[in-house]
């Protein structure tokens, strides 16, 4: 019975009843009811003080400041330039919509590190353009959908800084290590549009651009794009932390948008601003209620007992490597990737980083990248969901369209399991490992 709390959380998810519900719901009944002889009553003032302690950190201040940058770079007409010089740049090969569509998401992801805004702002702009092309509006909608989970792994992520608050990493180690990967994937998927480019004789969306067309272009984006170069720079130079990177990023979003491309008004700030503050208590109450699971979880031994049945399944290395990847891939079918950091991170982290080894930077990334593609696999998959919406396609044909796109994914899930350098290459040449 002593994890009981657990499958009452997932009873809740199989009820529909909003996660942070679920976490706290299970974690308060298991200790009332003095589940396994374990707790006693008063135990149920340690759940609040473990869901405000969870909200109430100085790190944590980065998230609300990097999702208020995201909402202004969105709303001051950034997407816009940055699909132009993207099709400055590729638009001319065969295919190029599809090309400039991965690439603006990578682009994108410099700025906002949000999957979710990715799907919808670009795909509100490229679906409707790609269709117009000549494309399938389902393959649009799922090119869209799988470029879109880069942008929560190349920095700066959202939910890099949650694991690294959750688990005591560096959150500049985390972000140094996601950038290899993140261009993997990005360039795993150009090259997979690329083949079906050629097979299937997808249209070219225009003439290739000439050297003034793409220097006009790259002007119209320079400052926006000086933005992750600003906050990457200053994180791993050590000049500042990366709270104080999120609000020199949200300072610098604002004089941006407001005054150099001056796309947004003083009259949108207040919607920004609301937008911004709605999705941090979303996020701050989400984080708080999983320390109180996470509490609850240390108190019945959850880690130790993850540890026993996965060694006692097998004591190879590369066995429980595919085993814990196999894992994160199911639940990230089912969870959204937060809520997954959050859950499983602490409990998995003892098994894998203290019991068998992994190095914590790549054993982050490596759960990252998981739970991130998991956005985009059925049948939770968010920005499935978003894509469908914006495209007016049915998700189950997106999700088939995807498959080219999802095998690409996996494939660098395990290329940065067993190969680790492609983490920590990085983190170890910045010094920051």
């Amino acid at each position: 019975m002593k994890v009981a709390f657990l499958w009452l959380f997932l009873a809740s998810l199989a009820l529909s009843i909003p996660v942070v519900f679920g976490l706290l719901g299970a974690s308060g009944l298991v200790i009332a009811n003095e589940w396994g002889g374990e707790f006693k009553t008063r135990d149920l003032n340690s759940v609040l003080s473990q869901l405000f302690s969870g909200m109430s950190s100085v790190p944590l201040m980065a998230l609300p400041m990097f999702i208020l940058a995201g909402e202004l770079m969105n709303t001051g007409g950034i997407t816009t330039r940055l699909v132009q010089f993207s099709q400055s740049l590729i638009g001319h090969v065969r295919g190029g919509l599809a090309h400039v569509n991965i690439m603006a998401s990578m682009l994108f992801a410099g700025l906002s590190g949000s999957a979710v805004a990715d799907t919808s702002a670009l795909g509100s702009m490229l679906i409707p353009a790609m269709e117009k092309n000549g494309y399938s509006r389902k393959f649009a909608a799922a090119v869209t959908a799988a470029s879109s989970v880069i942008g929560p792994i190349i920095p700066p992520s959202g939910i890099m800084i949650i694991y690294a608050f959750i688990m005591g990493v560096s959150p500049a180690a985390l972000f140094a290590g996601g950038i290899v990967p993140g261009l993997m994937i990005g360039g795993g998927l150009m090259a997979v549009t690329w083949y079906l480019a050629v097979k299937n004789d997808f249209p070219v969306a225009n003439t290739k651009a000439t050297w003034r067309e793409t220097a006009s272009a790259g002007k119209a984006t320079f400052w926006p794009l000086l933005t992750p170069v600003i906050l990457l720079g200053g994180i791993l130079t050590g000049f500042f932390t990366p709270t104080e990177a999120a609000g020199v990023a949200a300072a610098y979003a604002l004089v941006v948008a407001l005054f150099i491309i001056k796309e947004l008004k003083f009259g949108d700030l207040p919607a920004v601003f609301l937008r911004a503050a709605v999705a941090s208590g979303v996020i701050l109450l989400l984080i708080g209620a999983s320390k109180s699971f996470s509490w609850v979880a240390d108190q019945v031994g959850a880690a130790q007992m993850m540890a026993e049945f996965v060694l006692g399944l097998t004591d190879n290395r590369i066995l429980l490597l595919i085993f814990l990847n196999l894992m994160l891939f199911v639940v990230g079918m089912f969870l959204d990737a937060g809520p997954a950091i959050l859950i499983l991170g602490p409990i998995l982290s003892k098994v894998f980083v203290d019991q068998i080894g992994i190095d914590p930077v790549h054993f982050a990334i490596v759960m990252c990248v998981n739970v991130t593609v998991g956005l985009a696999t059925p049948p939770m998959g968010l920005v499935l969901f978003v894509a469908s919406s914006v495209s007016k396609e049915r998700v189950e044909a997106i999700a088939w369209a995807m498959l080219p796109f999802l095998a690409v994914e996996v494939a660098v899930i395990f290329l940065i399991t067993f190969v680790d350098e492609f983490v920590l290459f990085l983190p170890r040449l910045l010094g920051l490992h």
